[in-house]
């Protein structure tokens, strides 16, 4: 046994391997990609270019308008289909219709207007909206007419525990209404969705 001394730690030392021929061809090649995608976002970034409408609108449902022949989607909320009922009271009402109504209220409340970049996969320009300096998105989801989706989770909770609009009673979110009836489901307008619309808009060669 080797007596070593007290309070002392002995490490073994290695020499770190050199690395290979093709490990250092693979670094090589990443740092040029890199460097060609940071390259080519640089020119393109121009093509992420925010979109400002004003006007009198046309409202197609609880998130949705056209301006100018500009169709645009509230960003960040669902509401329902136009077609879609709800209960309450323990009887059926047509929630679709209702939302519609609010949102037509909100609308032409005072001078409209709506910025936006981002496409969904309908091509319809997903914005935020004012109208008398009310911002739609977020009134329409506080007043119960629509849920968060992707975004306004506070506002959602507010209706939720004042039991407003759809909270009311009972309903089948949106997102899910539509798959019921046969129609695709849309993403959610979250950080994740946005990141993914920024590298389309910088990367599209449209």
């Amino acid at each position: 046994m080797t007596w070593r001394p007290a309070g002392r730690v002995y490490r073994r030392h290695y020499a770190a391997r050199p690395r290979s021929f093709a490990q250092r061809l693979f670094d090589y090649a990443l740092t040029a990609a890199i460097i060609l995608l940071l390259a080519v976002a640089s020119t393109r970034i121009d093509r992420i270019e925010t979109k400002r409408l004003s006007g009198e609108a046309v409202v197609n449902d609880g998130d949705s308008i056209t301006l100018k022949g500009e169709r645009i989607r509230l960003r960040g909320i669902d509401a329902p289909e136009y077609r879609q009922t709800c209960e309450k009271d323990g009887h059926t009402y047509p929630c679709g219709r209702q939302s519609r109504e609010a949102l037509e209220k909100l609308a032409g409340a005072g001078a409209l207007e709506c910025s936006g970049w981002e496409r969904d996969r309908y091509g319809r320009l997903l914005a935020v909206c004012t109208a008398g300096g009310v911002e739609l998105n977020r009134h329409q989801v506080e007043q119960g007419w629509a849920v968060a989706y992707g975004d306004y989770g506070d506002a959602e909770a507010l209706a939720r525990e004042n039991k407003l609009g759809l909270w009311a009673g009972s309903f089948e979110r949106p997102r899910d209404w539509r798959v019921q009836h046969g129609e695709m489901a849309e993403a959610e307008h979250d950080l994740l969705a946005r990141i993914g619309n920024w590298l389309a808009a910088i990367f599209s060669f449209s």
